[in-house]
């Protein structure tokens, strides 16, 4: 289940929702991405006023699907469930939602956080920083290509 979408989303809905659908889970794990104020400590005292998120309809669900498909294809899972936010987002706002239900704690976790750290590096959306100093486009960190590292490695 992939949704892109300019609405806020309800975790305990999409709580309940993946609980529905998967009858013998023995773990839901979620993640729930926010928008900070602080985009990292070289931020030198800005402070982010907005997040505005663009994507190519379409395609950004397409890179969401198959980010999906291969995370159900390394795990065992009941269901997933990733809601992606796009336009103008304040801090504190939610932006994203990864959900997965599993038999065991395990696979759900590790499905989790891998769809999280894929979403950084894979996902086709364009974001575009607002701070009380400036406006930029944001590109990726290091980090996150790191982290695409070490799952390409286990």
């Amino acid at each position: 289940m992939i949704s892109v979408q300019q609405d806020d989303f309800n975790l305990v809905e999409e709580y309940d929702r993946l609980r529905a659908t998967s009858n013998n889970a023995g773990a839901i794990t979620v993640f729930t991405g926010l928008v900070r104020e602080i985009y990292d400590e070289a931020s030198d005292g800005e402070l982010i006023q907005s997040l505005y998120l663009e994507h190519y309809p379409g395609m950004t669900e397409k890179s969401l699907a198959n980010i999906a498909e291969r995370t159900s294809s390394k795990w065992d899972l009941f269901a997933i469930r990733i809601i992606h936010r796009i336009g103008e987002l304040k801090p504190s706002d939610q932006i994203v939602f990864v959900g997965a239900a599993s038999q065991h704690r395990k696979d759900a976790f590790d499905a989790t956080r891998y769809v999280v750290d894929f979403l950084k590096s894979e996902a086709l959306f364009w974001k575009k920083q607002k701070t009380n100093k400036s406006s930029r486009w944001i590109q990726s960190r290091e980090s996150d290509a790191e982290a695409i590292e070490l799952w390409e490695k286990s």
